[in-house]
């Protein structure tokens, strides 16, 4: 099922259950600044759970913005790659409010709406953003996210290591199809892990935020 109204989404997730919702303003990442933070703000006001959101949030005033709308925390991405002192502020600024997304094709980190690949491993980025002061990272793999075909669990050990270096924690998105997959992102003994992004598998109906929260409970 899908809503007209994103509200009435997060709402519904928030009353099955739900401990965070993730949202991306793909307006804003298109424009380059959030568009939508109206819908963000009351979200952020109904569902009663901490919301994150990512999507243009390319300088210090946009995040201001998106931090006064309500959100626990914000989720740059191609900032992080263009300028990383600008995340080092942020990080100083607000802490673990800031996360970054890491996102990877073919083992190298993808920016500007994952069109631009880059030289950097996710690794090699999570490690120099840890240096800045970053403690909170988003890691999808591009090549499997929506296609509700399973994670993409190559090089996750990486991911891991290099986020719990720095005694950090990191969410994994993209692929995940249905409660099985859970158990595999669970059971691949990522000590940093600290949850699951899943979006489309529970809009179609594949599993319950409940039956989602039990498989990775169990593992």
């Amino acid at each position: 099922m899908f809503e007209a109204d994103p509200a009435d989404a997060a709402r519904r997730w928030a009353e099955q259950g739900a401990q965070a919702l993730h949202i991306v303003d793909l307006d804003g990442a298109r424009e380059r600044a959030p568009v939508n933070l109206e819908h963000v703000r009351r979200i952020a006001a109904d569902s009663g759970v901490p919301v994150q959101l990512g999507g243009g949030l390319r300088t210090a005033e946009a995040v201001e913005l998106a931090l006064e709308a309500g959100v626990a925390r914000v989720v740059l991405g191609t900032a992080a790659v263009e300028d990383p002192a600008l995340v080092e502020a942020l990080a100083a600024e607000h802490g673990d409010r800031v996360a970054v997304a890491v996102d990877s094709h073919a083992g190298r980190v993808a920016v500007e709406a994952w069109q631009r690949p880059s030289a950097m491993s996710p690794a090699e980025l999570i490690s120099g953003l840890a240096d800045r002061g970053v403690r909170r990272f988003i890691h999808t793999p591009v090549e499997v996210d929506g296609t509700l075909e399973g994670p993409g669990m190559d090089g996750l050990d990486a991911v891991d290591d290099a986020v719990g270096a720095s005694e950090g924690k990191w969410v994994y998105s993209g692929g995940i199809g249905d409660v099985g997959d859970l158990r595999a992102i669970a059971a691949a003994d990522l000590p940093a892990l600290a949850g699951v992004i899943v979006g489309r598998a529970l809009y179609e109906g594949r599993f319950t935020v409940a039956e989602g929260q039990a498989a990775l409970s169990a593992a």
